[in-house]
């Protein structure tokens, strides 16, 4: 069929009555599928069952750590295998690591809440200044924002391009505005469109120049295991910063999240020595130490890092036909038609669709109308104000493949629909 917009006034609306009653079929079944968040599938999860039982010996509660019960308080900074677990996930050493709760995102909360309250590094608490300014990569991942909008920090949308954030933008602005704090990134498969930061991009972030002494690039590497396909290698950024007398400009978050338990794994924080000091201050008042039974468990299943690679090819392969289904679906019912533009991801959890401009509002709550619950039109910026109301995040990895079939089929019968109608009102 050729595109929408070569069609005459009489052939959309043909194209809108056929889409109606396709639409209204569909409506009648009274489904309910959820293609809203990146939540790991119940085949998913079931890979990593045998943590509950990976510690077969009790002793070892006792004797993985030299000095420490693992029953017992201590151990802030994680037990030794845990760190290795991690330190292998990020390419980093054990001592970069530091241990903690079982969310990134709860980590990343904290670091921002602790530079609000205390200070970085003994620069003036954020919470004392009269503006903070926080460089936001967009489309992004809406609970950085949200963490941000928590702290009533002001937020500096930055265009993505194919190889990462604008850099040039981004250097300018953190060279003359010691108001700008911190950047979110997501380096690996990033969060919604799956771009890989090049080298250049990488190593750019490893030498920024910012005015404020205690600017942090949030380096949130969620997908640093994440392949949907072969392995895709990006540079240490902790690394480049060594190379670059810049070690202490970078936090690096990771968790085992989307590899073993979404609400029962554990995460972590790779920094230098400097940072690092400065967190265990405060986490020494926070807490007497973090769930290092739960650390134990995930060291021992995964073999202190050893198995990781043959664990997420596992994942793989239940995710892999998933993202296929709607790429298949997308190109099959619309393709030719000139009404949006998709990524074709090589990891991660997400495909971002981009819808023709105006149309992803309505997209989203044609879909819900329908039985399909997306993430929010607007979500992936900043303030939940996309400046197109085009880009809508895909997210497959949940529903079972049948529903998924479903799903795909009913969105692209919105996008169809939501364009035509585009069409019609121009």
């Amino acid at each position: 069929m050729a595109a929408y917009a070569q069609m005459s006034k009489e052939e959309l609306n043909q194209e809108k009555e056929a889409l109606m009653q396709a639409y209204k079929d569909w409506q009648g079944k009274g489904l309910t599928l959820n293609m809203a968040r990146g939540k790991p599938s119940e085949e998913q999860l079931d890979l990593s069952i045998g943590l509950m039982n990976s510690i077969v010996d009790e002793m070892e509660i006792v004797r993985e750590e030299k000095n420490i019960d693992l029953r017992n308080y201590g151990g802030l900074e994680g037990i030794t295998g845990a760190r290795k677990l991690l330190a292998t996930m990020l390419e980093v050493e054990p001592e970069d690591v530091l241990i903690y709760g079982n969310s990134s995102l709860n980590m990343m909360f904290d670091t921002i809440s602790r530079a609000w309250n205390k200070g970085i590094m003994g620069n003036t608490p954020w919470g004392k200044l009269d503006k903070v300014k926080w460089l936001c990569p967009a489309p992004g991942y809406d609970r950085h924002f949200a963490i941000c909008e928590y702290f009533g920090i002001e937020m500096i949308p930055v265009p993505m391009h194919e190889d990462g954030p604008d850099m040039d933008m981004v250097e300018e602005l953190v060279a003359k505005d010691d108001a700008i704090k911190g950047i979110w990134c997501v380096p690996k498969f990033s969060n919604p469109q799956g771009i890989v930061y090049s080298d250049e991009v990488v190593r750019r972030f490893a030498n920024l120049k910012p005015a404020a002494k205690d600017f942090r690039i949030f380096w949130d590497n969620a997908y640093c295991v994440h392949y949907l396909y072969d392995e895709v290698k990006i540079l240490n950024i902790i690394e480049e910063t060594r190379k670059a007398g810049n070690e202490d400009i970078v936090f690096e978050f990771c968790s085992t999240s989307k590899v073993s338990f979404a609400g029962a794994g554990i995460s972590g924080m790779a920094a230098s020595e400097a940072n690092r000091k400065d967190a265990l201050a405060t986490m020494t008042v926070m807490t007497i130490g973090h769930d290092k039974v739960n650390q134990l468990r995930h060291a021992i299943f995964f073999d202190r890092g050893k198995k990781v690679a043959e664990h997420m090819k596992k994942h793989a392969d239940l995710l892999r036909p998933r993202f296929e289904i709607v790429l298949k679906s997308l190109e099959k019912n619309l393709g030719g038609k000139e009404v949006g533009t998709w990524g074709n991801p090589k990891g991660g959890y997400f495909i971002t669709f981009e819808a023709m401009e105006g149309c992803a509002t309505r997209i989203v709550q044609l879909a819900k109308e329908c039985g399909v619950v997306m993430t929010g039109a607007g979500a992936p910026f900043p303030y939940h104000k996309d400046p197109k109301d085009s880009v809508i995040r895909i997210a497959p990895s949940y529903p079972s493949r049948e529903e998924l079939k479903e799903a795909a089929e009913i969105f692209t019968i919105c996008v169809r629909l939501a364009s035509v109608e585009k069409l019609l009102e121009e």
